[in-house]
């Protein structure tokens, strides 16, 4: 009788072990929001420490997103990676007109607006997809998202 709790005890134990190191190596996996998961694609990121401007990206999918900003001649600013339901607060922007692009699941999107950065300002862009809604974001390539 002894010897059946302690097999059933070291099972447990066992199974424990294991689902705790099954779940740290799939979470592992995914990347942490603010993380510059393409840097060896993308040249250095651009910082202007005079502006004062930001521009806050929230995530409002259900799956994580990549975010690339480029200013107005379509030039690489900066990327990062944001998990589902957070957010990143891009700082020091340089003063200029931004276009922001996504990589969401499989496609490469770009959004329709521009956001105009001027001295000192703080923007808040809700990145949401609704399929009803086509005309927020328009589909590029995916060699238009890693352009330099």
């Amino acid at each position: 009788m002894i010897k059946f709790y302690s097999i059933r005890e070291s099972m447990f134990k066992k199974l424990i072990t294991l689902f705790f190191l099954g779940s740290t190596i799939l979470n592992a996996q995914r990347g942490k929001t603010g993380d510059k998961t393409f840097s060896y694609r993308f040249p250095e990121d651009k910082f202007n420490e005079i502006s004062n401007a930001s521009l806050e990206i929230i995530n409002e999918v259900d799956h994580d997103i990549i975010v690339v900003i480029r200013d107005q001649r379509k030039k690489y600013i900066r990327h990062v990676y944001i998990r589902n339901k957070e957010k990143f607060k891009f700082e020091e922007l340089p003063i200029t007109r931004l276009y922001v692009q996504f990589k969401s699941k499989e496609f490469y999107f770009e959004d329709f607006e521009r956001t105009t950065i001027n001295y000192g300002d703080q923007h808040i862009f809700n990145f949401y997809f609704d399929p009803r809604e086509k005309e927020n974001y328009f589909l590029i390539t995916e060699e238009e998202f890693f352009k330099p």
